[in-house]
């Protein structure tokens, strides 16, 4: 027998207003009066109270806000003092606010949408009660329902808050910064004594176009992205293959006091890693402990030659320094664990180490460490911590960054982005486009190499 598959929303609102008794179809028009017509008083009550207040909302509140939007009016009137004739005196006048017309719209349609899942869940419930009757039986009441919900359940109750927070900072934020790539919001349209407006899609043609030439934002935006990539596999792969390499040295038979190594890579981690990049800062200043030591003044963190070469070199070091004792903790573990058999076997068959270990040592681990590495990779193209606390971004090189990009030598995508977003003179549209991108190269590399990795095309297999 074949499971029937169960309807969407969409197909039992229709089904309730076909099919539904004169209860329910009122209930599309007044929330909770089904459930109040067969004795359900409280849950009734509540869904009606709902509908109360939301009406209450859009009528005082949010509504206007929405109109805004759809209407593509951003606010027109500023805010500023005004001459009255009458009384002789300036009067200050409350102007629009395009900020907050935007950000209570984007919250308005938010209430919208869970106010239309509640909706749902009246006519839905109403509707089941027609579906009990019909059948004969009874209509469950407030503590049945009530005992439902706190045992069949009781996850729901439960998600409410963590529901509310992912709505309230991570998906309004998200909706905000992606329509502000859409507006002209930088420092010349700075609410509330200035205001900006929908732009359309000048801010990608303006970030994507080469008008500009060799320091256009879209040659500027090429580059920052080249060094954000190699910036993330260096920092990626290194940190795992030298970290694989020490736990194996480890690992070997022969070495001794091995608790003692594991034990001093667990206090590197345990420094916090803004301390530890912090103090190498210092160390890799012009006037800094090593040139000192050496006698130099080499500009291990300033220098512009070659591109920035050194720069570049000396993050990827540091980032090593303070990565590796991670990674040679996590492949510790996994090394522990691949049978002793596989090992074996080989060394009967003749293979030698470099064999071994990329037939079997490399295959396993990377069987393991795949979603891991995936992991690192984006989060090292949103490494804010290591560029910002070593170099900023810089140094400055308006030859091939341009000063009207705010873009420098060492900068990632992230980084850029927030010194667009804290410079003097901030561009919060170009800022958002940045934002946007980053988000969909992140996504898309995730998506497509997660699924082709071994990991999750064979589950729980290890060939």
């Amino acid at each position: 027998m074949t499971k029937r598959k169960k309807p969407n929303v969409f197909k039992e609102l229709l089904f309730a207003l076909k099919d539904g008794s004169n209860m329910t179809r009122l209930s599309f028009l007044v929330m909770g009066f089904g459930q109040i017509a067969r004795g359900q008083i409280v849950k009734g009550v509540l869904y009606l109270l709902a509908q109360v207040a939301f009406l209450l909302y859009m009528i005082f509140f949010g509504g206007r806000y929405i109109i805004h939007l759809f209407s593509g009016d951003l606010g027109s009137k500023l805010a500023g003092e005004h001459w009255n004739e009458n009384l002789q005196i300036f009067e200050k006048v409350k102007g629009d606010n395009s900020f907050l017309i935007l950000l209570y719209g984007v919250m308005s349609i938010i209430v919208l949408g869970f106010f239309l899942a509640v909706w749902a869940m009246n006519v839905k419930g109403s509707y089941e009660n027609d579906k009990r009757l019909r059948e004969g039986r009874e209509v469950l009441g407030f503590r049945m329902d009530l005992y439902a919900l706190l045992n069949d359940r009781f996850y729901l109750p439960l998600l409410i808050l963590p529901l509310a927070g992912l709505l309230v900072f991570t998906v309004l934020p998200l909706i905000f910064m992606i329509l502000i790539a859409f507006t002209n919001y930088d420092y010349a349209h700075t609410p509330p004594g200035k205001l900006f407006d929908w732009v359309g899609f000048a801010n990608f043609k303006n970030m994507f176009s080469i008008a500009g030439g060799t320091t256009s934002f879209a040659i500027v935006f090429l580059r920052v992205l080249l060094w954000t990539f190699v910036w993330a596999f260096f920092a990626t792969f290194t940190n795992y293959f030298l970290g694989l390499a020490i736990a194996m040295l480890i690992q070997r038979k022969g070495i001794r006091i091995k608790a003692l190594w594991r034990t001093l890579f667990v206090l590197a981690i345990a420094i916090p890693q803004f301390v530890t990049l912090l103090l190498m800062q210092k160390i890799l200043d012009g006037d800094g402990i090593l040139n000192k030591i050496l006698g130099t003044r080499i500009l291990w963190l300033t220098d512009q030659r070659h591109f920035s070469l050194l720069p570049r070199v000396m993050i990827i070091l540091v980032n090593i320094w303070i990565g590796v004792p991670y990674t040679m903790l996590m492949t510790s573990g996994i090394l522990m664990n691949i049978p002793s058999d596989y090992y074996e076997a080989a060394r009967i068959d003749g293979a030698n180490p470099t064999k071994i270990f990329f037939h079997i040592t490399l295959p396993y681990m990377m069987q393991i460490t795949a979603p891991y590495l995936i992991t690192q990779f984006v989060n090292n193209i949103n490494n804010f911590n290591v560029i910002w606390l070593l170099t900023g971004g810089g140094p400055v090189d308006n030859v091939y960054y341009g000063g009207g990009t705010m873009a420098q030598s060492t900068d990632l995508l992230v980084t850029w982005l927030y010194r667009l977003t804290t410079d003097q003179t901030p561009k919060y549209n170009i800022a958002s486009v940045i934002g946007i991108v980053i988000f969909v190269i992140s996504a898309v590399l995730s998506l497509i190499t997660f699924n082709k990795t071994s990991a999750a095309k064979n589950e729980g297999a290890f060939q």
